[in-house]
């Protein structure tokens, strides 16, 4: 995930860390370069090269900015579950630090909230397509076992041991729900048809500008282009939310502070440091 300030009207131009420009520039020469050679051609075999009339491309412009509204707004959605998601659990275990408060000072407390601070950084793992040898699951249900142990033994009343399992219920249930965005993306046929309109509309674009623009077609074919495929490209980014790109969550972090919070509950003074952005990105 990017965090940076904002920023200045002229570090808006210059600012590569963070832009799709890096994803989409090869797209953007293409474009560039097919209007240079279409402003050519046309000026050197204007019968052959023709121009051809910009109103079929504004109408397409504005369906094609529509669907990729569209996308994006789905794929923005994807990325804003995977936050909530990932907050829940962050939530449940620090509910689960209170709910275990009678438990305080006993190997059993430590062993269960140590249970959570493995699941949470084997759920990092697992989402990001790195699974170790145990999974998330089974430090949820490690817990699970405790809690009925606790409970055969009289150590949790009935209540106590309820409000635990619906605890431990929330949090593999938040860990379904990141499987099912990391294992199930927005439709191919969808996306193919967004990137072959995409192409076709910017390849397409100097044929309707040249005759209006001249040499400047290629400067304004590429902004056009920017703009679409930019969005396109982040549309692809904000998709996946687990991944490694720049925009994806930051899995580390979110492990990280469940495992402050809750081995800082258990009184560790070795707590790990949060980890922070480098060169504006937080893993």
């Amino acid at each position: 995930m990017i965090l940076r300030k904002r920023p200045s009207v002229l570090g808006l131009f210059l600012v590569v860390k963070g832009s799709v420009i890096q994803v989409i520039w090869k797209q953007l020469l293409l474009v560039v370069a097919v209007a240079f050679g279409v402003v050519w051609a046309h000026g050197t075999l204007p019968t052959v090269v023709i121009a051809l009339d910009f109103a079929p491309f504004g109408l397409i412009g504005i369906a094609l900015s529509v669907f990729l509204s569209f996308r994006n707004g789905a794929c923005y959605d994807r990325w804003w579950e995977a936050r909530k998601l990932w907050g829940m659990m962050i939530q449940t275990s620090r509910d689960v630090l209170r709910q275990t408060a009678a438990l305080d000072g006993t190997p059993e407390r430590r062993q269960m909230l140590m249970a959570l601070v493995h699941f949470g950084h084997r759920a990092a793992h697992q989402l990001r397509g790195r699974p170790g040898p145990e999974s998330a699951d089974a430090a949820l249900t490690e817990a699970e076992r405790l809690v009925s142990r606790l409970e055969r033994e009289d150590r949790l009343t009935l209540t106590e041991a309820m409000a635990l399992r619906e605890s431990l219920a929330r949090m593999a249930g938040a860990l379904l729900g990141c499987e099912r965005l990391a294992n199930t993306p927005v439709p191919f046929a969808y996306t193919l048809l967004l990137h072959r309109t995409a192409y076709l509309f910017c390849v397409m674009l100097p044929f309707g500008f040249v005759d209006e623009l001249g040499w400047v077609t290629p400067l304004a074919a590429g902004l056009v282009a920017y703009a679409f495929f930019g969005l396109d490209a982040l549309a692809d980014e904000l998709e996946m939310p687990f991944s490694d790109n720049q925009n994806a969550m930051p899995l580390t972090s979110y492990a990280t502070a469940m495992e402050i919070a809750l081995r800082g509950g258990l009184g560790d003074t070795d707590l790990p440091e949060m980890p922070k952005p480098v060169n504006f990105q937080l893993t």
